[in-house]
This record gives C-alpha cells, structure tokens and sequence, in this order.
C-alpha cells in the first residue's frame, strides 16, 4: 500500500496524528473510565515533575550551600521555562497524543538520568569553589530550562486530551487538570525527602522516578489514546519508550559503580566510610598509607588531621581560660572539640548538643576517627543530646554553663544562619554563668572578611563583648593563605584569648604568642557599622 503524502487542507490535523485530530477519541475505555484514568496520568506526571525541581534544588545546595540563592536561581529558571514550554506546546494541539507520548519520554529521560549528570560533572569537572562559572552550574541551568520547558508543555496537551475524551467547558476541564496536579506535586514533594532520598538516594530515586513517568506516559498514550495514533507513529513511541526504560534500567544497575567511581574522583581513592545520616551525607576518608584523615559533610571539608589540632585548640582553650566545671559544645559530632574540653581535669560535665547523631555513631566506631577524638564520648562526663542547637539553649535554664562552644558550620551556609543570629546569640548569653564565656567559629578573615565582622558585630549586638582573633593553618593549603577566625565573647568584661601553660594530654599545638599576635591581626582587618544578623534578615550572604 502506498502512503499518500497530499498536503492536507487548511485547518485539518496532520495525517501522521492519527483518525482522531483535534476532535472526539475513540477511546478503548467508556468516556469516565477514560477521564479518569487522565486525571491519573496528570497526578503522576505532576509528582514526578516536582521530585526532578526538588532534585535540581538538593544538587544546587550540595554544589555551594546556598540553598537560598541555588533554589532561587534553579525554581525561577524552571518556572521561565514551563512557560515558554506551555507556549510552545500550542503548536502541538492537532497531535497532542503523539506530542505528549515524546514530550514524556524525553522527560523521563532527561530528568531520571539529570542527578547522575550533574553528579559526575561535579565530580570530574567541577571547581567547588562555590561560583556560578563553573561546569556543575552551567549544567544545573541547562537541566533547570531543559526540564521546565517540558513540564510546561504537559499541561496544555493534557488539557487537549482530557478534552478529547469528553468536551466540557473550559473552566470545569482547568479546574480539574489543577486539582490532579497539585495534588500529584504533594504527593511528590512528601516523597522526596521522606522516602526517595533517605531510602534510595539521589542517583536511584530519580532514576525510578525517570521510569514512572515513562510508564505513565506510555500508558496515557499507547494504551487509552493508541486509536489516535498512526501505525508508524505508534511504533516508534513504542520503540522510543522501550529505549529510554532500557537506558533508565541499565543505569539503575551501573549506579552502585558509578557512584564509587565519583566518589573517588571528589574524595579520593581511600574512602574509608560513608554514610548517609538523614541530615547530610557523611564521608570519612584518609587514616591509612600516610593520608590524614579527614571528614566531609554534604561535600565540604568539616576537618582534616593534618591541621585540626591547631584549629580545636584554637577553638577552645581561650574559652576554658577561666571557670569551666560545665561546658555546652554546640555541634562537633566528630568529637574533636570535646576531646580539647576533656584535656581539663576538673571539668565536670559537658554536654553535647546539635550533633548529627550518625555523625556521633561514626565517631565511635570507625577506630581511626575515635583514637583522633580521644574517644572522647566514652568519658562519663560527656552526655549528647539528639536536639536543635536553637532548641537546646532555649530550653536550658539561666546560668547553666561556665563556657559555651560553638563547633557550627560555616556562617555563609544558609542553612546556619540561624545560629549565628542576634537571637541565638542572646539566648546563648543567657545560659552563661556570671564569668562565663562563649566562643564562635566565625570563618575565614581573608577571605570573607565581611562575614566575619558581622558575626562580631552580631554578638555585640546581643550584649556581649567581644575579642577576634584568628589562627593561620599551617599545613592545610599554604598558598591559599587559608585562616580560621573566631570570636571570644563574654557578658561581663571583654575576654582575652590565651592558652594556659600547660595541659594533660600531649603537647599542645599552638602558644600564648600565637593567640595575641593573632588577636593584633584580626583586629587590623575590622570593618566598622555592620549592622547585625537576624532570624528574619540574615546579613552573611558575600
């Protein structure tokens, strides 16, 4: 039989689209049954699209941890594109079977396999310095239009198919499309946090969402609406489909190895553990063939052996200059700020609060991790508490403590501003005992000086008086001129950072000199009438 390839009259569907064009489906099904099952296929289209934004967004945070900033660029370019998608999605409307049938598989496709692209650009082409110039980035906005545009066009074909099966007006037909699909982002966005990624992880939850949608779509298309489609056409959307679910499946077995593969790319051939906590991932690497060990959360450094000490010591001892029989550490799940508080023989307690608890497992039980801690948290004075750093001090009583200790991530990561904040500050004020002293890890003077005085100026705010100072790392990344800098604060008199003459313990890898002298420098780089940083205006973006 030869195909005729007459150009069709004006205003009539293309050949290729199928008997139905723009009119009257000839369904499989009776008209609800087929209603239905439309509404069905937009709930699951809608979860699904919803878990690949939320996916974008968790990889945006990983790549720089600005979550703020990241979500903000990657949603506002995923919402441009649906409506660029909804536009270009008219063109469409005389096929919209055959048009939703590619516009699935491809999304399936894209979105399913994105996480693993993004994840091994970052880990074999990314600078994690933190800019947007650099290839992760580039690619997160091409996934960010790329998946936009296509979850835009869902929207106006399923309108056309929902029509097909059964001609109603047009505000009753949007009212029910919407109804399915925010209800279908609901259940998607519960999923993701709550079920994709703790159980499977990022890499294997978007692949199974990848093959959802490509199910569902299939089904839509090739099952309830096949009468709409051309011979040729429905095979190769029969043949598409079986594609991209054989690419879906096959990386769904590969991702174990590829995972370990890029694993190592970022962290390097002796990953010793890892672990995710439900809180961030956790990875520990080093302690064996001469590397130091060292632990990453969500990616960024949190420490290495081979200059720690000078940072904890640096952290602590100034604080415990005075009395300090009960001690507050706020995070330090690796334990290494509490085993400098430990290296004092007359304190008596000290708490451990804000820790992530896996983190807290790990430091137990991985041996190299716990022999550098000291195994602190088996000392009997040591008591941790699966609580909020906020939470903690809010709900502890006035004069509770001698030294509060403040081993937080960074302030530059959205997710800490709030503990570096006039309020958290002035609760933390009110738990000391009178003499008591609060130490904060304020970041890098060097090289994000503003962050750092407004950390100061926030703890002045919260009436406390304050001392900077900062300590030059010795052995991590000379060249780059890395620092760590901190602020002493105490609610009666301004504090001054020393070191006492000797500790039980080992010796001790800073001196009195280092502290004054860094004291003189950080004091040298003050920027003056920064405002301070609130709950509701955070001010520690650079």
């Amino acid at each position: 039989m030869i195909e005729s390839h007459a150009p069709a009259p004006p205003g009539a569907p293309p050949p290729w689209s199928g008997p139905g064009g723009g009119g009257q489906a000839r369904l499989p099904v009776r008209q609800g049954t087929g209603r239905l099952l439309v509404l069905a296929c937009v709930f699951v289209c809608a979860a699904c699209g919803l878990v690949y934004e939320l996916q974008l967004v968790a990889f945006a945070s990983y790549f720089s941890g600005d979550s703020v900033t990241q979500a903000s660029v990657v949603l506002s370019v995923m919402v441009f594109a649906m409506g660029a998608g909804s536009l270009a999605a008219k063109r469409l409307r005389w096929h919209a079977a055959a048009g939703f049938g590619v516009i699935e598989a491809a999304l399936a496709l894209i979105g399913g396999c994105s996480a693993m692209a993004l994840y091994a650009t970052f880990a074999w082409a990314g600078d994690r310095a933190g800019t947007w110039a650099n290839a992760p980035d580039c690619l997160l906005v091409a996934f960010s239009l790329a998946i936009g545009v296509l979850i835009g066009a869902e929207v106006p074909l399923l309108m056309e198919l929902i029509q097909r099966v059964r001609r109603q007006d047009a505000g009753g037909a949007v009212a029910d499309l919407f109804a399915a699909d925010y209800v279908g982002a609901l259940v998607g966005g519960l999923a993701f946090p709550f079920l994709l990624l703790p159980w499977l992880g990022q890499l294997t939850g978007a692949l199974l969402t990848g093959a959802v949608n490509a199910l569902a779509g299939a089904a839509l298309v090739l099952g309830l609406f096949r009468g709409d489609l051309r011979h040729r056409c429905r095979w190769c959307l029969v043949l598409g489909y079986v594609l991209v679910l054989g690419l879906l499946a096959t990386a769904a077995v590969l991702v174990g190895d590829f995972e370990r593969a890029a694993r190592q790319a970022v962290y390097g051939a002796d990953v010793r553990a890892v672990l995710r906590t439900g809180v961030q991932e956790a990875v520990l690497t080093g302690g064996t063939h001469g590397r130091p060990l060292a632990l990453y959360l969500d990616g960024r450094l949190r420490f290495s052996a081979r200059d720690e000490r000078r940072h904890h010591e640096a952290l602590v001892h100034p604080a415990m200059n005075g009395p300090h029989a009960r001690v507050l550490v706020l995070g330090d799940g690796e334990g290494l700020a509490t085993r400098e508080v430990l290296r004092y023989p007359d304190v008596h307690r000290v708490d451990v609060a804000g820790a992530d608890p896996g983190v807290v497992r790990l430091a137990r039980s991985d041996p190299a991790l716990a022999a550098l801690n000291g195994h602190a948290y088996d000392d009997a004075r040591v008591h941790v508490h699966t609580a909020d750093a906020f939470a903690w001090l809010r709900e502890a009583p006035p004069a509770a403590y001698d030294v509060v200790v403040t081993s937080l991530p960074d302030p530059g990561i959205t997710e800490s501003t709030k503990l570096y904040s006039q309020e958290f500050y002035g609760t933390a004020r009110k738990t000391l005992a009178p003499g008591g002293r609060l130490v904060v890890h304020a970041g890098p003077v060097d090289s994000r000086r503003r962050v750092f005085w407004t950390v100061d100026a926030t703890l002045r705010a919260s009436g406390l008086r304050t001392t900077p100072y900062r300590v030059s790392g010795r052995t991590s990344a000379p060249a780059t001129g890395r620092d760590w800098g901190y602020v002493l604060a105490s609610g009666e008199r301004r504090p001054r950072p020393a070191v006492p003459g000797t500790l039980p313990g080992g010796p001790r890898a800073l001196s009195r000199g280092e502290l004054t002298a860094g004291a003189r420098r950080a004091e040298a780089t003050r920027l003056r009438g920064l405002p301070p940083s609130t709950l509701v205006h955070p001010r520690y973006a650079d």
